[in-house]
């Protein structure tokens, strides 16, 4: 276990000092990819059956009404996109992995440990037992921190072989990637200042300037229920954000009167920051996964097959990583956020 005190301290990040890091922070993940809107990107929060293979998967998004069950059986074959993976010579012989550097309790930096450098977290956690997998060494890892609007262009280009960064999956994403079986469950949630009378989803929303990131599910969740008149049509959506973490800055700055973001990253930022809170309940259900190239179908099968592990491991697994991260501002019981079990819906394709 780390030290309980030292993540405590973290909340607010220490004042106007620690938001000029987080700020930077913000804005240097933003850089290291260039700011392209995704394809695809959209909602995730319909209902269905299972999917196939990937030369069927275009269809099957089109026609999808359970998005995560568009995966493969888990196996521990290699294939083709393993092997080049472990081609890479020398110190390119890595991992090459997008994350959050910035998302707290999930993959962040801490500004209070070690000059910073070292990344932290629940998609942290995942990421390190992949790479032991497949290359036999949790730290033969290349981090890129992308912003959430990169997600998708990042995996398509080949700029990183996989993308673990609190991704929802979606029948619009899987169109253009291709997802593990999912890894965790939230709902979209909103965060406002605890003076404020916004009381949740709902009509208290009318006039107000709610924040989301660009290409998020949020946002997507957000434009469609305005269109079908389930959120006020005076809702000013107009703020949207590289990075979610920028929402909670504008929040904090007083230039939005609310954020809408998956439950579990709106938990952490209300950690962060004592005078925002989680306001009503979540209003979808959503997973998420580890986006991978649409072809890298054995390297999604092995991916299955180390989630499997991971949650199945009662010492050091998907448990362990919640009770070290995630129980302070989620609560104790982890039921809730655990998603069905992959050979509940996967078949062979």
């Amino acid at each position: 276990m780390r030290a309980r005190g030292l993540r405590t301290g973290l909340k607010g990040w220490g004042g106007v000092g620690a938001m000029a890091f987080a700020c930077v922070l913000a804005v240097l993940s933003a850089l290291l990819l260039p700011v392209v809107r995704s394809h695809g990107e959209g909602g995730g929060t319909d209902g269905g059956g299972p999917g196939v293979a990937h030369g069927s998967q275009t269809r099957a998004a089109r026609e999808c009404t359970a998005p995560e069950a568009q995966t493969l059986t888990p196996s521990g074959a290699d294939g083709p996109t393993i092997d080049a993976i472990r081609a890479r010579a020398g110190e390119k012989r890595k991992l090459i992995v997008g994350v959050d550097q910035n998302s707290y309790h999930w993959g962040y930096r801490d500004p209070n440990s070690g000059g910073g450098a070292q990344l932290e977290g629940f998609d942290i956690d995942l990421v390190r037992r992949i790479a032991k997998d497949i290359l036999g060494d949790e730290k033969a890892v290349q981090f890129k921190a992308i912003p959430t609007d990169q997600r998708i262009p990042a995996i398509r280009d080949g700029r990183v072989d996989m993308v673990v960064r609190t991704m929802t999956i979606t029948c619009e994403r899987v169109e253009d990637v291709a997802f593990s079986a999912p890894y965790f469950r939230t709902g979209q949630q909103l965060l406002a200042p605890k003076s404020s009378d916004v009381t949740g989803y709902d009509g208290s929303l009318a006039g107000r300037r709610i924040c989301t990131a660009a290409g998020s599910t949020a946002l997507s969740t957000l434009e469609r229920d305005q269109k079908d008149g389930r959120l006020a049509a005076d809702a000013d959506l107009g703020t949207t954000v590289p990075n979610q973490l920028d929402c909670l800055v504008r929040l904090q700055l007083g230039e939005v009167d609310a954020v809408v973001t998956d439950g579990a990253l709106a938990a952490s930022q209300a950690a962060q920051d004592p005078t925002v809170e989680l306001k009503g309940d979540d209003f979808t259900t959503e997973y998420y996964g580890v986006a991978m190239k649409k072809d890298a179908d054995d390297l999604v099968r092995r991916v299955n097959r180390i989630i499997e592990e991971w949650r199945a491991d009662r010492a050091g697994g998907w448990q362990h990583s919640y009770d070290e991260w995630l129980s302070q501002t989620m609560g104790g019981d982890a039921g809730r956020s655990q998603p069905p079990t992959p050979a509940r819906y996967l078949r062979e394709s």
